[in-house]
């Protein structure tokens, strides 16, 4: 019997309009605040800070991802905004987190995701969750304190707290605060919101007239005039000849490393825009040749069971969360997200997961 083919599914961005990336809509997003799945077991500020720097961590992407035995199940990841904290091998500026719900639950209809945008009422809770657990108002995360003054607004830690007050706060802080009634104020602490969609990759055949061996296949070949002769041609190109041992040594020159990033380069070539690539239980499509995890490295999940590869983020999704400056950037080659192989419950908490991040090698992209 002929082995089966892993389906891959590769993740684009896209606009979309804000109420679609809602919870009750289960979206599969980037950036923005997180759209929490389960109100039980939401991390608190010490799970989501920094393990470099200390600092809260800011919600990258979410990934809506169900599977036999969770009805509902998303994956989060978070990451630091600080590009001190992304150093090379660096994998603690990162958290991942599982949740997932049965279809009968406590907080969504037993039915598909409403068709229509909810009511001004609905959005008014934007910042508190069904359970009345309040979240921050920088960040979204739980948001255990409290403005002292007008007990309106809730944020995560300190750090927020200070920066909403400097850009806002301070000047509309008073009893009669109507919370709702006000635009958030861009922090500068959240990536771009958008959605991110799927689809099936398409293999390539061999005969991809993209490859190497069959570029000269497509091009147009130029007749050259009759008054041109072989001689003439090697003349004129004296200058550029090089012996067969030097051709030898060129072609010997391209290392492992250079014949895995080609080959990295090749496989999404088609689509160059992916900036996510979904295989439970498949393989990761590596960078580069350093820094690939051994079975050792990725540790089993908290029950016991061993965790398995289940989606990558690709560096093209950089270009999405401006993140450049002149300085430093976040920055990552691969990022490797792994579960836990038997799915364990995460219906009342939101289990941790394992991240590994790999790092381009030198200026390869």
């Amino acid at each position: 019997m002929a082995a089966s083919i892993a389906v891959i599914e590769l993740g684009f961005v896209q606009e979309s309009e804000p109420w679609r990336l809602l919870s009750p809509q289960f979206p599969s997003k980037v950036g923005g605040r997180p759209a929490w799945l389960g109100e039980v077991g939401v991390p608190g500020p010490e799970a989501l800070q920094c393990g470099v720097c200390g600092n809260p961590l800011a919600f990258l992407l979410q990934v809506y991802a169900p599977c036999t035995g969770s009805f509902h199940r998303t994956v989060f990841i978070f990451c630091c905004r600080d590009p001190k904290c992304h150093q090379v091998a660096e994998n603690r500026c990162f958290k991942v987190f599982r949740n997932q719900l049965p279809r009968k639950n406590d907080t969504y209809s037993y039915g598909p995701p409403p068709e229509s945008p909810p009511s001004d009422g609905e959005n008014c809770t934007r910042f508190q969750l069904k359970c009345g657990l309040r979240l921050c108002r920088v960040c979204g995360s739980l948001g255990p304190k409290t403005c002292s003054k007008c007990h309106k607004v809730n944020f995560c830690s300190k750090l927020h707290q200070l920066m909403d007050w400097k850009l806002q706060h301070k000047q509309l802080c008073n009893e009669g605060f109507d919370v709702n009634s006000v635009e958030v104020p861009d922090h500068r602490f959240l990536f771009p919101e958008l959605e991110l969609v799927t689809e099936p990759e398409e293999l390539v055949s061999d005969l991809n007239p993209n490859d190497d061996d069959n570029v000269l296949a497509g091009m147009d070949v130029e007749i050259l005039p009759s008054d041109v002769t072989l001689s003439s041609i090697e003349s004129s190109m004296d200058d550029l000849k090089l012996n067969e041992k030097e051709l030898v040594a060129m072609a010997k020159h391209e290392t492992e490393e250079d014949k895995l990033f080609n080959k990295f380069k090749k496989r999404i070539s088609t689509e160059p825009e992916q900036v996510l690539r979904y295989c439970r239980s498949g393989d990761p499509l590596w960078i580069s040749l350093q820094n690939v995890p051994k079975e050792n490295d990725v540790p089993n999940c908290a029950c016991g069971a061993k965790r398995l590869f289940e989606f990558q983020v690709m560096p093209q999704l950089l270009n999405h969360l401006k993140v450049d400056t002149l300085q430093e950037s976040i920055d990552w080659g691969i990022l490797a997200v792994y579960t836990c192989s038997a799915n364990c419950n995460a219906e009342t908490q939101y289990a941790e997961e394992f991240l590994w991040k790999q790092d381009v090698q030198g200026d390869a992209l």
